[in-house]
């Protein structure tokens, strides 16, 4: 029998990149997402690798899964699984911003460390980039991250976003570094068809 992560019915797929499928969340990825959370790498620029509430991990894999049930059913959390190995390796989300309508989605990704500086993270933020604004009415796709967090920046940039803002947030657990504040970065319709247009 395959595993759990490698069990796909086309409904729940979402996206496919050159590497990854992005499909939608079910009830069987709870250990995976225990796992991916339990990590303190992983989790450094999260909650300061707080100690992983498994009950917490349910309640909140049970919200990603009612994503298209709260009417918006282009947007959520998707596993990424990779391609040639049919692993799970972390989740990616597009859905919109706190303060955002749904024509300005904020993208995010988190990774398996084993999956750390192979460009998923870039190549996963830019399919989901394109589909926004080509399917789904974007005007506006933004992320953001810590100002400390070099590597998340950097996948930003080279998803074709710009730097847009610093600010400064409460956050419910400190973290070393977040008095630096954290970082907008954007990328706006006119901009990605210019990008296109250019090559």
């Amino acid at each position: 029998m395959l595993p759990t992560s490698a069990r796909l019915l086309v409904v729940d797929v979402v996206l496919t990149t050159r590497r990854m499928i992005l499909r939608r969340f079910t009830r069987d990825d709870l250990e995976l997402v225990v796992e991916l959370d339990s990590d303190p790498e992983v989790k450094r620029y999260i909650d300061n690798c707080a100690p992983v509430d498994r009950a917490e991990v349910e309640e909140i894999l049970d919200w990603w899964i009612g994503y298209p049930e709260r009417g918006m059913p282009n947007y959520g959390f998707y596993a990424a699984i990779e391609r040639s190995s049919g692993e799970f390796i972390g989740w990616f989300h597009l859905r919109p911003g706190e303060h955002s309508g749904p024509d300005e989605p904020e993208i995010g990704y988190r990774l398996r460390h084993a999956a750390w500086g192979k460009g998923y993270g870039t190549e996963g933020s830019r399919a989901l980039i394109d589909w926004a604004f080509e399917s789904l009415g974007a005007t506006r796709v933004n992320a953001q991250t810590m100002a400390v967090n070099d590597a998340s920046r950097r996948v930003m940039v080279k998803a074709g976003l710009r730097f847009v803002r610093t600010f400064h947030a409460e956050w419910p657990v400190r973290i070393p570094g977040d008095e630096q504040g954290d970082v907008e970065y954007a990328i706006t319709r006119d901009e990605w068809e210019a990008a296109r247009a250019e090559g």
